[in-house]
C-alpha cells in the first residue's frame, strides 16, 4: 500500500497501483456489502489471499536478487577483519579500517593478506586463485606484489602497504560488479515503457469488463469480480524484472568467472560483437622476451652454448640479454664470471669467460670478427622468419651456435582464437610490430587478419574503420596506447594485469588476464541477451493473453479466473517463471570451448 501511495503521490502509476487497487476494491466493497447491504457473497477471503499470493511473489523476487548478488558478498568476504601492523618494531592487530598506505605489515601462516601492498622481507607461497583463477600458490620474495583478500601459505613475510580502502584491487572489483547490476541496459528502457502503458491497460481493462458484464446483465459483485481479476492478471510485474533480473544474474556469474562488465550496457554491447581486436604484445603474448631456441654447434652442447652465451651477457642490460641470463638460470646451468666485458651497439657483446674470449650479437658483429655461419646463417633467417631474434654465439673466433629470443605466446592465446572461431567471430590483430613478427604470430595462432605497423595514434582510427565497414568490434589491449582504441571500440576488454589507463578505459576488465575468456564473455553476454528476449516475450505476452480471459471472455468455461485471488497465483506464477529463467544462466557452462588444450607449437 504505501508504494502505490508513494507513486500516486509523484502522479505515477505502476504494479504496486494494480495490486493495491485489487486489494482495496475486494476489501473496501465486502465492509460495505456486510455492513449496509448483509449480503454473504463478499470478497474478504479474495483479499486475504490477494495479499497473501503478492507478499510471496515479492518474497521469491527478492530470493532470487539475494541470491544473484552472492557473488559481491563472497568477495567482499575476502578481506580479514584486521591486520597485523608493525610499528616501532612491535607486531599488534589493529582494525583493518587503520590501516594506511605505507605501513608495514606482518603476514603469518594461513592469514589472508589484508591489503594491496609490496614484500619488503621473508618468502611465502599465496594462493592467488580469487584474482587469477589459477590454483597452484605463487611464490612471493622480497620486491614481489601481494594482492589483498589472498591466502597465505607456508611462510611468513614482510610487507609494506601500497593501496588500502576503496583503492585496493578487491574493493575495485567488489564496486564494479555492484555497479554493473545496479545499472540498467538499454533493453531496460523499452520493459520500464511497456511496463507503465501495461498498468493503464490493466486499469482500461478493469473498467471496460465492469461496464460490459453490468451491461450485460450480471450482478454489481460478478461484474466488480471480472474487473478486479483482470486489474491483477495484468499486473506488469514480470515484465520490469524481465531484463533486470538476467542482467544481475549475468554479471554476477560473470565476475566470479574473472570477467567484469562495468555497466549492463557493456553486457547487452558485448552480446553483438562480431569482430574481435587483439593486441599483440602482452595480450596474445606475455610482453617479456623468453628463451625459446638453442641451435648449437657441431661438437656443442645445448648446456654449454647456454653457458657461455649467458655468462658473457650477465652484465649487460639489454631485455635481450637478461631473457637470456633468466633462460639459463631456468635451467639450473651455472654461469662463469665475465671479464672485459664490452657492448658494441647495435650488433652485440663481447667479454672473456674462463678465459675464453665470447662473442654474442648478430650477423654485422660476426662479419667484424670474421666468424664463419656456415649453415647457421640460414637458421637464424628461419628463426628471424618465425618472428623470433637469434642471435651468433662464438668462441676465439669459432660459431657455437645460435640462440633465440621472442615474446612468446600465451598458451590461453590459441584457446582464446579457437573458442572465438566456433563462435563464428573475425579475430584481427592490431600492432605496432613488424609485419614479420606480426605475421609470424598470427600463423600460430590462426589468426583472420593482421594490421601491423601500426602507431599508437592510429590504433583508433583502425578500428573505427572496421566499424565503418559495418563490423561490432571488440577491442582488447593492456597498454596505455591501446586506450584510445578500447574507447573507439563498441566494447572496450581491458587484461587486467594492464596499466590503470587501459583498465579505466575498458568497458569489461579480464581479471585473470586470460584472452580466453574472451569467447567466454560472449559466449555469457548471448545467453543474457537470449534470456531477456525470452523474458520479455513471456511477460508481455503471457499478461496480453491473460487479460480477457480473467475479464471473463471464455467464461463459464474458465470460471475460476474470474477470482481474484486466482488471478494473483498466475500473476505470481508468471513473476516466478521469469525470475527461475534469468537464474537458470548460473547452470550454463560459462565457456565450452576454451576448456580444449592448446595445440602443440
Amino acid at each position: 500500500m504505501s508504494a502505490a501511495w508513494r507513486a500516486l503521490r509523484r502522479g505515477e502509476a505502476n504494479m504496486m497501483t494494480l495490486i493495491a487497487l485489487g486489494i482495496l476494491v475486494s476489501y473496501l466493497y465486502s465492509v460495505w456489502a456486510t455492513v449496509f447491504l448483509g449480503s454473504q457473497d463478499v470478497f474478504f477471503e479474495a483479499a486475504a489471499m490477494l495479499t497473501t499470493f503478492s507478499l510471496i511473489g515479492h518474497w521469491l523476487e527478492m530470493r532470487s536478487r539475494f541470491a544473484t548478488g552472492r557473488a559481491v558478498e563472497a568477495l567482499l568476504k575476502l578481506a580479514p577483519d584486521t591486520a597485523r601492523l608493525i610499528r616501532d618494531g612491535q607486531e599488534m592487530e589493529v582494525p583493518l579500517s587503520q590501516v594506511e598506505v605505507g605501513d608495514s605489515l606482518a603476514v603469518r601462516p594461513g592469514d589472508r593478506v589484508p591489503v594491496d601492498g609490496q614484500v619488503s622481507a621473508g618468502q611465502s607461497y599465496v594462493d592467488e586463485s580469487m584474482i587469477s583463477g589459477e590454483p597452484l600458490p605463487v611464490g612471493k620474495a622480497a620486491g614481489d606484489r601481494v594482492t589483498g583478500g589472498t591466502v597465505n601459505q607456508t611462510g611468513a613475510f614482510q610487507f609494506r602497504a601500497t593501496a588500502v580502502g576503496a583503492d585496493t584491487a578487491l574493493s575495485r572489483i567488489v564496486a564494479l560488479v555492484q555497479n554493473a547490476q545496479a545499472s540498467k541496459a538499454p533493453a531496460q528502457r523499452l520493459a520500464d515503457t511497456a511496463g507503465k502503458y501495461l498498468v493503464f491497460v490493466a486499469l482500461g481493462s478493469g473498467l471496460l469488463a465492469f461496464i460490459v458484464w453490468t451491461l450485460l446483465g450480471q450482478s454489481v459483485v460478478f461484474a466488480l469480480t471480472a474487473a478486479v481479476s483482470a486489474i491483477v492478471i495484468a499486473c506488469p510485474d514480470a515484465l520490469a524484472l524481465a531484463t533486470p533480473t538476467a542482467i544481475t544474474v549475468g554479471v554476477g556469474k560473470g565476475a566470479r568467472e574473472g570477467v567484469l562488465f562495468k555497466n549492463a550496457g557493456a553486457l547487452e554491447a558485448t552480446a553483438s560483437i562480431d569482430t574481435v581486436v587483439f593486441d599483440k604484445t602482452g595480450t596474445l603474448t606475455e610482453g617479456k622476451p623468453a628463451l625459446t631456441d638453442l641451435r648449437p654447434a657441431g661438437g656443442v652442447s645445448e648446456d654449454e652454448l647456454l653457458r657461455l652465451a649467458a655468462s658473457a651477457d650477465q652484465p649487460s642490460q639489454h631485455p635481450l640479454a637478461a631473457a637470456i641470463v633468466a633462460g639459463a638460470k631456468e635451467k639450473g646451468i651455472e654461469l662463469g664470471e665475465a671479464q672485459d666485458f664490452d657492448s658494441v651497439p647495435g650488433q652485440g657483446v663481447t667479454a672473456r669467460v674462463e678465459g675464453r674470449r665470447v662473442m654474442i650479437g648478430n650477423r654485422k658483429l660476426m662479419d667484424r670478427e670474421n666468424v664463419a655461419l656456415g649453415a647457421h646463417l640460414e637458421q637464424a633467417e628461419t628463426l628471424a622468419a618465425d618472428g623470433k631474434t637469434p642471435m651468433f654465439v662464438a668462441a676465439d673466433g669459432q660459431l657455437l651456435g645460435v640462440v633465440a629470443v621472442a615474446d612468446r605466446v600465451r598458451p590461453s592465446a590459441r584457446v582464446a582464437v579457437q573458442s572465438l572461431r566456433e563462435l563464428g567471430i573475425q579475430t584481427v590483430m592490431l600492432t605496432g610490430d613488424n609485419a614479420r613478427t606480426a605475421g609470424a604470430v598470427a600463423r600460430e595462432l590462426g589468426l583472420d587478419t593482421v594490421i601491423a605497423d601500426v602507431l599508437p595514434e592510429e590504433k583508433s582510427a583502425q578500428v573505427k574503420t572496421l566499424q565503418d565497414a559495418g563490423r561490432q568490434v571488440a577491442m582488447i589491449g593492456d597498454g596505455v596506447n591501446d586506450a584510445p582504441a578500447l574507447a573507439q571500440a563498441t566494447v572496450g576488454i581491458a587484461i587486467g594485469a594492464g596499466t590503470n589507463v587501459a583498465v579505466e578505459t575498458a568497458d569489461v576488465v579480464l581479471v585473470r588476464s586470460d584472452p580466453a575468456s574472451v569467447a567466454g564473455a560472449i559466449t555469457l553476454a548471448r545467453q543474457v541477451r537470449g534470456k531477456i528476449k525470452q523474458n520479455l516475450f513471456w511477460a508481455a505476452g503471457y499478461n496480453l493473453l491473460a487479460i480477457p480471459f480473467a475479464a471473463g471472455v471464455l467464461y463459464p468455461s474458465l470460471g475460476i479466473l474470474l477470482r481474484p485471488e486466482w488471478a494473483a497465483l498466475l500473476m505470481s506464477a508468471s513473476t516466478v517463471i521469469v525470475t527461475l529463467n534469468a537464474l537458470s544462466q548460473n547452470r550454463v557452462k560459462f565457456a565450452p570451448a576454451a576448456s580444449a588444450q592448446p595445440a602443440p607449437s
